[in-house]
């Protein structure tokens, strides 16, 4: 069991999202957009992955043999993680940080793929985009403002609007694609892989 930063003690997220995995099995996901952005393949260099949960998305990239820095607001999810890095004989590439997307910041030009799914939040995407290094990858996943209709306590901000996040990448990055997913259960997201571009050669 990891140390609780401080001011996570009594985050609402936190409290929130340690229920939910301690109440559910424990799974590893592989997200599609890990799978298609590790196979395209990004430029050498680390991965970051950010609301990562028990990510099947980390442990992928770590059997890669790149470095992975993961981040989430609960330590249940991370504690989790943390052991099934270890089992798979992973957990030395794996760097587990337990911080509230809202003030964390990674650093800029570091990461060849930064992933995020299932959360959004503005204030988020343009640090986690400017983190991305030339010639790698951005891939992003958030439900759009169809999913209140499904999800009606979903707050508006929690949503994309039309033609995002593409509509705000930097203006260095190309989009691979981006489209929606239907999800009748759970709410339409969208999902978005984009490419920075290399810079200059020297």
């Amino acid at each position: 069991m990891r140390d609780v930063p401080p001011e996570l003690a009594g985050h609402p997220d936190r409290l929130r999202w340690n229920a939910k995995y301690a109440g559910a099995a424990e799974t590893f996901p592989v997200h599609p957009l890990a799978e298609r952005a590790l196979a395209m393949p990004p430029p050498d260099g680390p991965v970051l992955d950010l609301a990562c949960g028990t990510s099947g998305n980390a442990l992928l990239a770590a059997a890669s043999g790149r470095a992975v820095t993961a981040v989430d607001v609960s330590e249940v999810a991370l504690d989790r993680l943390e052991r099934e890095a270890r089992r798979r004989g992973l957990r030395d590439l794996v760097t587990l940080v337990q911080a509230d997307l809202g003030t964390w910041r990674p650093p800029p030009g570091r990461y060849a793929f930064v992933l995020c799914a299932g959360f959004w939040d503005r204030a988020v995407f343009g640090p986690a985009a400017a983190a991305v290094a030339p010639g790698g990858l951005l891939g992003w996943e958030a439900f759009t403002a169809e999913a209140r209709r499904v999800r009606s306590g979903l707050p508006a901000e929690w949503c994309l609007a039309p033609g995002e996040p593409a509509t705000l990448l930097p203006a260095d990055f190309t989009v691979v694609d981006q489209q929606d997913v239907p999800d009748l259960r759970h709410g339409a997201k969208r999902r978005m892989l984009a490419r920075r571009g290399a810079g200059p050669r020297l």
